[in-house]
């Protein structure tokens, strides 16, 4: 089974404690511009930080686009083959989520490689908004939340052909369909 990065935007305080790690992983620099992680801000309201991160897809949008095949999917990580990597930047742009990066001092992209398993923005991220859990727990904790919702409802308003409608809470499951 393999294991994804997950952020949990909730619990990210904008340290980007991640991002100097990956970069001085990867480059040995104190660069963050040069990380494989990167976290966007949204100013002034509301104030949010995101880790952006790889997805590391089954079906990468980035080796689809790639001309002469560098990114394949491996034991669960997308690969960049540095040997074969032509620099054209197609995966950078193709990148769904943005999770690609360039910088002027490297000839090839910057892409997560999951630090071969054990990913240090994971470990080093203070509040523990970066995670690695496996693929089938991917949506639990939104599943979960779904579910706790309800339990806080006393009731449920929904419209039916115009008309506003309530059920009790006690009464789900018991209404006509």
């Amino acid at each position: 089974m393999w294991k994804k990065l997950t952020v949990i935007p909730e619990e990210c305080s904008g340290c980007r404690i991640c991002e100097l790690v990956c970069a001085a992983r990867h480059f040995g620099v104190n660069n963050p511009k040069k990380a494989a992680i990167r976290v966007i801000s949204t100013y002034p309201h509301p104030v949010m930080t995101m880790p952006i991160v790889c997805s590391q897809c089954k079906v990468p949008k980035c080796a689809q686009v790639c001309p002469v095949d560098a990114l394949r999917w491996i034991d669960g990580v997308v690969r960049l083959d540095s040997e074969d990597c032509i620099f054209c930047y197609k995966c950078v742009e193709a990148c769904p989520f943005g999770a690609i990066y360039a910088h002027g001092d490297c000839d090839q992209p910057i892409k997560c490689d999951m630090c071969g398993g054990e990913p240090e923005c994971v470990k080093k991220c203070p509040k523990g908004a970066l995670r690695l859990i496996p693929e089938s727990a991917l949506g639990e904790s939104k599943r979960l939340n779904n579910v706790l919702s309800y339990t806080q409802m006393k009731e449920i308003e929904y419209y039916e052909k115009g008309e506003k409608k309530i059920i009790q809470y006690a009464e789900i499951g018991k209404e006509e369909l």
